[in-house]
């Protein structure tokens, strides 16, 4: 028997999330979560909802270091992803469940706080997700 295909419930608070406002030619956010020694990432056009009948669509993007979690300044203009970048929140994490087409996680942020969910998005494509915030 293999390994499991799922994590579930952490207690292990000291997993860090950000998020990242961009402001590049197509403002958006980034969001980051500390997992398996990387920052997992994915783009949020209109940034994490905050209310639970909001529905965003995330874009998965590809792993950052962990040392980008504090990361705020100005990426040079002919680098990728050129433009600036500021903390909109950041904080701790626990993790519900981690499985290939959904992942839930508890936020503990300075803003953003409480249960998100990511769901594949499988009709849009490759690496596309739906973040909604679930109810109480």
């Amino acid at each position: 028997m293999g390994p499991s295909p799922h994590e579930t419930i952490s207690t292990n608070s000291d997993l860090r999330f950000v998020l990242h406002e961009h402001f590049t030619k197509r403002h958006h956010f980034d969001f980051r979560l500390e997992k398996d020694g990387v920052l997992k990432s994915w783009a949020i056009p209109k940034g994490l909802p905050d209310r639970p009948k909001d529905r965003r669509l995330a874009i998965e993007t590809e792993d950052h270091e962990l040392s980008y979690i504090s990361f705020e300044g100005l990426i040079p203009e002919g680098d990728y992803g050129a433009g600036e970048v500021k903390i909109a929140d950041s904080g701790t994490y626990n993790i519900i469940d981690w499985l290939p087409d959904k992942i839930e996680i508890i936020l503990s942020g300075k803003r953003f706080f409480g249960t998100y969910i990511f769901v594949r998005f499988q009709r849009a494509g490759k690496g596309q997700w739906i973040i909604l915030k679930k109810e109480k």
